[in-house]
């Protein structure tokens, strides 16, 4: 049997990205030190998608980089398609690295006559082909449950925890915006040795768009609060930023992974009652974005990427990768 050591010079680990966030991916292999594979993509008059691999990737231990962010639709089916082109190129081991899952927040029946997209689309993943897939943040763990492959879920605290601890914030509490991140917030408060507030909020309207903060749990009056979650899209979380003023905390940070920012995002965070976004690269974001919040910091996920793709590859532990920055998190 190989060593890890020699796995990993044995050349098999090839890295292959589709056309979601290209510069991602880029970043990833120059971490690793590998070249990208060459994979043609097509989108044909008709809306069609077409991949056709350019090398042989007989037997090899294939890594496909693809957040299946805007369009979503469009980059989930050029997903779907380039799988079943490597498995039909006879790949060995296939491990889709999805940093952004789109539809996450269709985990479940929130009312009648739903579909649970989530579970939709780790069944269309399997289908098509993928071993292993790998992904950052989901909305809520349990997603993990619906995959029948193996499925590592990382998150992006250490990256985030280290950006907030160099800034050696005075009189700061994590605040969690609702219930569902209370466990999400915990790690930080633990990782930043820091107090822990819950705010408690309604969602109502169509896809729960309409945000009303119902109550503060923890003292937050003269602190800094620093709002942390999963995903920005909108820019509601501004509502809970609002609310921390009121009660007289300090303009937020706010923490965040996936920094989805659609709409009138850009507009909404730019609120005196918030100091700082902090999103990391999992999804792209434009020029004109940046542009268009100020107070916006962009970290990159390539390092936590390419430290999980070499620890797969080399049959090493995952979990460990969190285990040395002192969180505790189920890989």
């Amino acid at each position: 049997m190989r060593s890890s050591a020699e796995r990993m010079r044995s050349g098999d680990l090839r890295l292959f990205s589709g056309r979601s966030h290209v510069g991602l991916s880029a970043e990833v292999a120059d971490i690793l030190g590998v070249d990208l594979g060459t994979i043609h993509l097509t989108t044909f008059p008709d809306s069609e998608t077409h991949a056709q691999i350019e090398e042989s990737v007989r037997g090899s231990d294939i890594f496909l980089i693809q957040p299946t962010c805007v369009p979503v639709n469009e980059t989930l089916m050029e997903l779907l398609v380039m799988l079943d082109a490597f498995r039909r190129a006879s790949a060995g081991q296939l491990t889709a690295v999805i940093p952004y899952f789109g539809y996450s927040r269709q985990d479940r029946k929130s009312t009648g006559r739903e579909p649970i997209t989530a579970r939709l689309v780790a069944d269309l993943l399997t289908t098509a082909g993928a071993d292993r897939v790998v992904s950052v943040d989901l909305h809520v763990a349990q997603i993990q449950g619906f995959f029948d492959i193996p499925m590592d879920h990382l998150t992006a605290a250490p990256i985030l925890v280290s950006h907030l601890r160099e800034k050696k914030l005075q009189d700061a509490i994590i605040v969690s915006p609702d219930v569902g991140r209370a466990k999400l917030a915990e790690k930080y408060a633990q990782a930043l040795d820091l107090p822990l507030a819950l705010m408690h909020k309604r969602r109502s309207g169509v896809g729960g768009q309409d945000v009303e903060v119902l109550e503060i749990i923890g003292e937050v009056e003269g602190k800094t609060p620093i709002l942390v979650d999963d995903v920005i899209a909108g820019g509601s979380i501004v509502k809970q930023a609002d609310a921390l003023m009121r009660a007289g905390a300090q303009p937020a940070y706010i923490a965040v992974t996936h920094g989805v920012l659609v709409g009138n995002a850009a507009e909404r965070l730019s609120a005196p009652s918030i100091r700082e976004v902090i999103v990391t690269n999992t999804v792209p974001v434009s020029d004109a974005k940046r542009r268009a919040i100020p107070n916006l910091t962009v970290l990159s996920i390539a390092p936590l990427l390419a430290t999980v793709i070499r620890n797969i590859h080399a049959f090493e532990s995952v979990s460990k990768v969190f285990s040395d920055h002192q969180l505790e998190f189920a890989v």
